[in-house]
């Protein structure tokens, strides 16, 4: 008996779509689309409203082990990354999964395991390229940054800073998404937050950017030295490179999840270390992390 399909709404969160997938099998429903519910709008397809259920979210996540490492990772990631219709290529890529078990990861020509495949490449060279690239300006005692990605990098970002400054009080802004990495030494997390701004900088701050500026200066002079008559030098394949490169302070998913705990978090000259909760982040694992 062929699936009905059907068009699904939900919250936007990972564990939401988590959700979509076990009601879709459960009730032999092929999704035409995903909707987040603030975007809800009329459809050609019947629809159906899914609230989100954290046991139902945890049984489908468990059963990502199937795919092997690898493709439990693509599973996992796929969500954080700029896909268009991100949702419905990872639906497809499950319904394969759950077929196919670990062989999926191997299955390199299926147009569905290629395009999922390619989608959590690019998020990862994205996050790669911006461990080297965002830099902190330090504003009444807190290093602060922003950056502006395509996919939803701070998961991926977060284990380099916070292991690069475990004593530091410091905040990364993704303008993107409008969510926040907050670190205070013992705790990170990463939060909803509409609006963030980096407020004035001190004559030092000034002063570094100047240094800054002028070292990034110096090495685009060398890379056009070094290939004469070649105009500007090579700019790297990630689009947001030359904005991270030009605003010195940088350049996370999709779903933007539960906006409720923060709309604004106005920088002050010190974050308060019991306003950030223990290590937590919006995306999976569906368990606290810890680290």
């Amino acid at each position: 008996m062929p699936w009905t399909q059907v068009s699904y709404l939900y919250d936007g969160t990972y564990a939401g779509f988590l959700t979509c997938v076990f009601d879709s099998f459960r009730h032999r429903e092929e999704p035409a689309d995903f909707t987040p519910f603030s975007e809800a709008a009329a459809s050609f397809y019947p629809q159906r409203a899914v609230e989100t259920h954290r046991e139902k979210a945890r049984r489908v996540y468990r059963s990502l082990d199937q795919f092997g490492r690898e493709g439990k990772r693509w599973a996992v990631r796929g969500f954080l990354t700029c896909l268009e219709e991100r949702e419905l290529w990872l639906w497809r890529f499950y319904q394969l999964g759950f077929q196919e078990k670990s062989a999926v990861s191997r299955d390199l020509t299926h147009p569905v395991v290629d395009t999922v495949r390619k989608a959590v490449r690019h998020l990862e060279e994205e996050a790669h390229l911006l461990t080297g690239f965002v830099r902190f300006s330090e504003l009444d005692g807190v290093l602060a940054g922003e950056i502006s990605p395509k996919n939803r990098v701070l998961p991926l970002l977060r284990p380099h800073f916070c292991g690069r400054y475990p004593q530091e009080q410091f905040l990364l802004y993704d303008k993107t998404h409008r969510e926040a990495l907050i670190h205070v030494p013992g705790r990170w997390s990463i939060l909803p937050m509409e609006e963030f701004q980096m407020g004035r900088a001190g004559a030092e701050e000034l002063q570094y950017r100047h240094m800054w500026r002028k070292f990034y200066d110096a090495i685009a002079i060398q890379g056009r030295e070094r290939h004469p008559g070649a105009g500007e030098p090579p700019v790297p394949h990630d689009p947001h490179a030359q904005a991270v490169l030009g605003q010195h302070d940088g350049v996370s998913a999709g779903g933007a999840g539960d906006r409720s705990q923060s709309d604004s978090f106005p920088l002050s000259p010190h974050i308060s270390h019991s306003a950030i909760p223990k290590n937590t982040e919006i995306l999976p694992p569906l368990s606290q992390q810890r680290g």
